[in-house]
């Protein structure tokens, strides 16, 4: 199977969805391979800190429901949607306080531009990071947007209005 995103034959990945959903290991690893860069860019961009708990929050989900999914061809747009509900969640989970003395292994690369970014990510609601996320990396309409965030098409577009002018001030 093709990488989320890529062209791939779409009788490929019916054939992928079908086996996962009759209970074939070596079809959901396949699933789990190719969905993974995809889940986990959109859930470490909207979870921050969370986003590998929300990136295995999405992946149980998917496993345990493969077997609902209807139609193979949705396969995407359905994991979109358990992936960004679950950034949302985990980013609003109070933090976890790191044990004393706890260390970071290896060192850390100097990064301050990425730093500015996360920081200015993280300072906006996790409902603002699920727009931006949607419209600005998945280049998503806001009509999909909003589909995928349950909420009304106005809705996308204030929170969208809202995070840009704020990430906005926060990197000046």
């Amino acid at each position: 199977m093709e990488p989320f995103g890529a062209v791939s034959p779409l009788g490929a990945v019916h054939e992928h969805v079908r086996a996962a959903q009759r209970g074939d290991p070596a079809a959901l690893d396949a699933l789990v391979r190719a969905l993974a860069p995809y889940v986990t860019r959109v859930c470490g961009a909207i979870a921050l800190d969370r986003g590998d708990d929300a990136v295995q929050e999405t992946f149980i989900a998917v496993l345990r429901n493969i077997r609902q999914l209807r139609e193979p061809a949705a396969l995407h747009g359905w994991v979109r949607r358990i992936a960004v509900r679950e950034a949302v969640r985990a980013a609003r989970r109070e933090a976890v306080p790191l044990p004393n003395g706890f260390e970071v292994a290896g060192p850390l690369p100097d990064l301050d531009a990425a730093l500015d970014v996360r920081a200015a990510l993280a300072s906006l609601p996790p409902e603002q990071r699920a727009v931006l996320v949607l419209r600005d990396l998945d280049g998503l309409p806001e009509a999909q947007a909003a589909a995928v965030l349950s909420v009304p098409e106005g809705t996308v577009k204030s929170r969208l209005h809202r995070a840009r002018a704020a990430l906005r001030r926060a990197l000046e």
